[in-house]
């Protein structure tokens, strides 16, 4: 029997590998730009332009960046500028989420009223100078200072004015999320979702946005590349990396987790495929079904060759779908997905709107 989601994408007239967001169609594939300019040493603007023209070609038109992947000097909303100022004929043809809501220069929430309403302001402005409209804004994270219903108030005022076409929210909890959902309509989650972090499954964000119909964007699932086979031992991970100083990838941790890839190789040989492959298919054999939300999974790449690898789809059967489901229940992850302030912030939550005090209503 076919699913609602099936159902709704054949009532849209959509392709099995389309999905829709805020009336555009978007492939079940998107791009993340963080690592075009959030890193030592960012690759050049033209390797990066031909990185981002190869994920158009396969249907990746989804595409997630932050004003916070960079400084307030270089971003992706920068990247993006200079993209469309080359290409302005691709204006059209992408969707863009931004990730915002960060004190400038200062990876710390600030969901104020005042800096929510900078952030949008300054992102529309960005991408406004090439004609073209931010599609989502994103808070980046949830300020545990701030109700939530406070950002999502300011956020709803952009796009009740035709400013912004919609609002999304990430790494936060299932409470949170109901929270804003009655305050303004959200159209996108975005949290880490992968064969090795699917703690979405067991701590109600899944089911909340399954419930809202609130799609899922699935950011590292290739779990920061450790899922793509690329990587051996820890000597395969450059010493100025930030993974060098992730939980998982202590080496207290590394050979425990490398137990999953070695199993992922074997069936991806089967299929004629890479691990990351199987790894990215695996969530959108996920997706819309037993009920779950839609998810888009967004690997980020550097190069040409690595976005048209990222974008293959494997046909996953349902045996092949319990198959890797099995392989989850007897391989455990070791070590938390971040450390520190990090991992407070993860699956964040914000102090109920009640018991806040300011000098203003809701």
């Amino acid at each position: 029997m076919a699913s609602v989601i099936d159902k709704a994408k054949s009532a849209l007239g959509m392709k099995h590998d389309e999905l829709d967001m805020l009336g555009h169609k978007i492939g079940s594939t998107g791009y993340g730009l963080m690592g075009l300019t959030w890193r030592a040493n960012p690759p050049s603007q033209e390797q990066s332009f031909a990185a981002m023209k190869e994920s158009l070609k396969h249907g990746a038109n989804f595409w997630n960046g932050g004003e916070i992947y960079g400084n307030a000097e270089r971003n992706s909303l920068h990247l993006l500028r200079e993209y469309f100022e080359k290409y302005p004929e691709d204006v059209k043809n992408v969707v863009i989420s931004i990730k915002g809501g960060c004190e400038v220069n200062v990876l710390k929430p600030n969901g104020s009223e005042e800096n929510t309403r900078r952030s949008i302001t300054e992102c529309i402005e960005q991408l406004g100078k090439v004609g073209k409209k931010l599609d989502l804004w994103e808070s980046a994270r949830v300020d545990p200072e701030t109700p939530i219903e406070i950002t999502m108030r300011t956020a709803k005022e952009f796009v009740d004015a035709g400013k912004l076409g919609g609002i999304s929210l990430s790494e936060c909890s299932a409470d949170t999320i109901r929270r804003a959902s009655k305050v303004a309509k959200i159209e996108a989650v975005e949290v880490e979702f992968s064969l090795w972090a699917t703690e979405i499954l067991d701590n109600g964000v899944a089911q909340a946005c399954a419930e809202l119909g609130i799609t899922i964007v699935a950011y590292s699932p290739l779990g920061r590349g450790f899922l793509t086979g690329q990587i051996k031992s820890l000597d395969d991970i450059p010493e100025d990396d930030m993974r060098r100083h992730l939980p998982r990838f202590q080496p207290e941790n590394f050979d425990a987790n490398i137990k999953l890839v070695d199993d992922l190789q074997q069936l991806a040989d089967k299929k004629g495929c890479t691990p990351g492959q199987i790894a990215t298919s695996w969530i959108k054999a996920k997706s819309g079904k037993n009920g779950l939300p839609v998810f888009i999974p967004i690997p980020g790449a550097t190069t040409p060759e690595r976005v048209a690898e990222n974008c293959v789809d494997v046909d996953l059967s349902d045996a092949d779908v319990k198959e890797i489901d099995s392989l989850l229940e007897k391989v455990e992850v070791k070590g938390e997905r971040y450390g520190g302030v990090q991992l407070k912030l993860a699956f964040g939550s914000t102090p109920p709107l009640k018991e806040w005090k300011s000098g203003g209503d809701l």
